[in-house]
């Protein structure tokens, strides 16, 4: 009997053992299947996020060929392009010219002011220089007055290139009214046509007038706005100098500012505005120099208004001689004809 008690106790173990064996099994394969689902779900939610990666990548390149390239520079807003232009006329000016002077003062905050110069037998260019070396200025406006009537300014660097021309069509701000305004100081944006990137002399005029009539950058007297645009444009083989205010607007009732949203794309629309002043520039010669030096551009088709007002009174004079011309012949031929004597 305890030979069979020991064997039915040693068999025990074995059947126990059978028996807690298929539990074992049962959970294997459900932990392989929770593995299994868990693995299939990282691959959907893996191939999920590579689609949405392949999405936003497209939007990105969809917007950047749509959108202009910014500059990656951010401005930190510190005066480093020091840049000081001197101002000044001769003396003898007109009351016109003056005023001119004087809205040009008002748009530039980074000019030096300086009083009336009095060339003298030596000429301005000389006089001028020394004040450019005295006041520390990169740049200089000059505004020549001659015979009280002919107007020429002069731009340059100090140690050049400079250029001369005929100021014409001068209109100032006070004289035309117009209905645009910006505020005193700010910053412009320089607008030039198509042209000053064609033609060598007017590329050098270019640069010329980025350094006179651009503000720098952080300037103490400029504001840190941009609400204008002085514009130069080249037409009948002049430069037409203008000044524009930036205004946006905004709809005043729903139905405008669906038509604006329609056609703009925006609620808010931008217009310009032109301020003032207005003048024409006739090129004479561009120095390599400062006011003199080698001649880099000579304009050929420019004509004095010293000659232009003797062809002028040329035909007055021809007018007046044709017109005694026209009498002495009617003269002549009233001598001249012969009237049968009556017979009566």
């Amino acid at each position: 009997m305890a030979r069979k008690a020991n064997k039915k106790q040693k068999l025990s173990p074995k059947k126990q053992e059978v028996k807690e064996e298929p539990p074992k099994e049962k959970e294997q394969v459900i932990e392989e299947e929770a593995v299994e689902e868990k693995e299939v779900d990282l691959s959907d939610n893996e191939e999920m996020v590579e689609e949405e990666d392949a999405e936003q990548q497209e939007d990105a390149v969809e917007q950047a060929e749509e959108e202009p390239e910014v500059p990656t520079f951010v401005s930190d807003g510190r005066y480093r392009n020091k840049q000081r232009c001197l101002v000044l006329c001769s003396r003898g000016v007109t009351a016109r010219y003056r005023h001119l002077l004087e809205d040009l003062r008002t748009l530039m905050p980074h000019h030096k002011k300086e009083s009336k110069l009095d060339p003298g037998p030596e000429g301005a260019g000389r006089a001028v220089n020394d004040i450019l070396q005295m006041r520390s200025c990169n740049s200089v406006l000059f505004l020549e007055c001659r015979k009280k009537q002919d107007c020429y300014l002069w731009l340059g660097l100090a140690g050049g290139p400079s250029a001369r021309f005929h100021v014409s069509n001068i209109h100032t701000m006070d004289e035309m009214r117009l209905t645009g305004n910006c505020m005193k100081g700010s910053r412009p944006i320089l607008s030039f046509d198509d042209s000053f990137t064609r033609y060598g002399h007017l590329k050098v005029l270019k640069e010329l007038f980025v350094d006179v009539f651009g503000t720098p950058r952080g300037h103490p007297k400029s504001k840190p706005f941009v609400d204008r645009v002085m514009a130069f444009y080249y037409a009948d083989k002049k430069i037409w100098v203008r000044n524009y205010q930036i205004l946006e607007q905004q709809a005043e009732n729903a139905m405008e500012a669906h038509i604006t949203k329609k056609q703009l794309g925006q609620d808010r629309s931008t217009s310009m505005v032109e301020i003032g002043p207005r003048f024409v520039l006739d090129p004479i010669r561009v120095f390599r120099g400062s006011f003199g030096g080698q001649t880099l551009y000579l304009n050929p088709d420019y004509r004095s208004p010293n000659e232009i007002r003797s062809l002028e009174r040329r035909d007055k004079g021809n007018a007046y001689v044709g017109r005694k011309e026209s009498q002495r012949k009617r003269k002549e031929r009233t001598e001249n004809i012969v009237v049968p004597e009556n017979p009566l």
